[in-house]
């Protein structure tokens, strides 16, 4: 499994756990997008390159951390075909996957540390998506960003 990851400042103590946490796991490649020093950065710059490598297929899933994880989730779920959900206890982790086919989970490292991020880490790695009752839901999600994406293109007005 290929996992894109990227923060930023703030995000960096965790993010560096995670890093050392994925390395421990031979089947995932992690294709890192940074930061790795504490100079300020904008997290819209990160979280987009991160989603940008789920949307085109580049990776399977994608981890984005930075103080809160609410900003790196705005901004992920602003790229087309990605569904990100921010996480901070396992449940949600298991659910984001099962429930609403999340490739991209976001955690706050100001919120979370690193023992609960590496479980809700395990929990979300762990789950696929279920299917079933949540097909039908994930797919209205999917619609919906198809009409917007395409009325953004000039084809149509969605309002």
């Amino acid at each position: 499994m290929k996992i894109a990851i990227g923060c930023d400042e703030a995000g960096l103590p965790l993010l560096n756990v995670i890093r050392e946490y994925l390395r421990s796991k031979p089947e995932i490649e992690v294709q890192d997008f940074g930061v790795h020093t504490t100079d300020p950065v904008d997290y819209p710059d990160i979280a987009e390159q991160v989603a940008m490598a789920v949307s085109k297929g580049e990776a399977d899933r994608a981890i984005l951390v930075c103080g809160t994880g609410i900003g790196m989730c705005i901004t992920a779920n602003k790229v087309p075909n990605v569904r990100a959900a921010l996480c901070h206890d396992t449940y949600s982790a298991e659910r984001a996957r099962k429930s609403n086919d999340a490739q991209v989970i976001t955690m706050g490292a100001r919120v979370i540390g690193p023992e609960l991020a590496k479980s809700i880490l395990e929990a979300w790695l762990a789950s696929d998506f279920a299917g079933g009752r949540s097909a039908p839901k994930v797919a209205k999600m999917n619609a919906i960003d198809a009409r917007y994406r395409a009325a953004r293109e000039g084809e149509s007005n969605p309002c």
